[in-house]
């Protein structure tokens, strides 16, 4: 049963750099709508209850508005300026939640993620209070060390992905800590703060969308999903 208490945190900062865009990549379009969009839809789908908070570099803001009312994007969400980094964009984005509930925490470029993942993070964050989309991984690993490398068992590793769905008031606490470079994701900051992470089977479909190979792979897999 879909909870009043739910919350998506998208955080979209990205730049066109890797992908070779004068354009930030959340706006680049697959299936004839920005990246973005694609994202967003899939919360609105899992429930069109759920409240969206979208993080978004200030600068882009006019050119949000500008591709919402291009294509018709009706769907309530409530933009916020982020910072320089994402741990910056992420707090800010955490401002605008009460300190009560339930929030997926997002990457605006993941806009291939289920509703079955999205409703799995809720379900076992109200149960363990974090909830960690992660896959194993399908090829062979070695740790390099200056010239010299050294095979790694694969099955002790995870790829995280996002969603990445914390109880607020923990995911709140957790963002008060200072800030690093080691710190690459939501769930590095709760484990930085002292408190247990929970993972959770994610899916090789959710991919993020980085370079033009990435671009190419999440136009065949949506075109394929909304042709059904």
């Amino acid at each position: 049963m879909i909870k009043s208490d739910e919350y998506a945190l998208i955080v979209a900062g990205g730049t066109g750099r890797r992908m070779k865009s004068d354009l930030p990549k959340q706006f680049l379009e697959i299936s004839g709508s920005p990246i973005l969009m694609h994202t967003i839809k899939a919360f609105y789908q899992y429930s069109n209850q759920i409240k969206i908070v979208l993080v978004l570099p200030e600068g882009d803001f006019d050119t949000w508005h500008e591709l919402c009312q291009r294509h018709d994007f009706q769907i309530t969400h409530q933009l916020q300026s982020g910072g320089n980094t994402r741990f910056q964009s992420v707090k800010r984005g955490l401002e605008k939640l009460p300190e009560k509930g339930l929030v997926a925490i997002h990457d605006g470029v993941r806009p291939l993620v289920e509703e079955a993942t999205i409703a799995t993070s809720f379900n076992l964050a109200r149960k363990d209070q974090s909830a960690i989309a992660a896959v194993r991984l399908k090829e062979s690993i070695r740790r390099v060390d200056n010239e010299t490398s050294n095979a790694l068992d694969r099955s002790e590793f995870r790829l995280i992905q996002t969603p990445q769905t914390f109880d607020l008031a923990l995911i709140k606490q957790a963002y008060l800590i200072a800030e690093d470079q080691t710190l690459t994701d939501d769930a590095s900051v709760v484990e930085r703060a002292g408190y247990k992470i929970s993972l959770f089977e994610g899916s090789y479909r959710n991919i993020k969308i980085t370079t033009p190979e990435d671009l190419v792979i999440a136009s065949c897999l949506m075109d394929r999903r909304l042709k059904g």
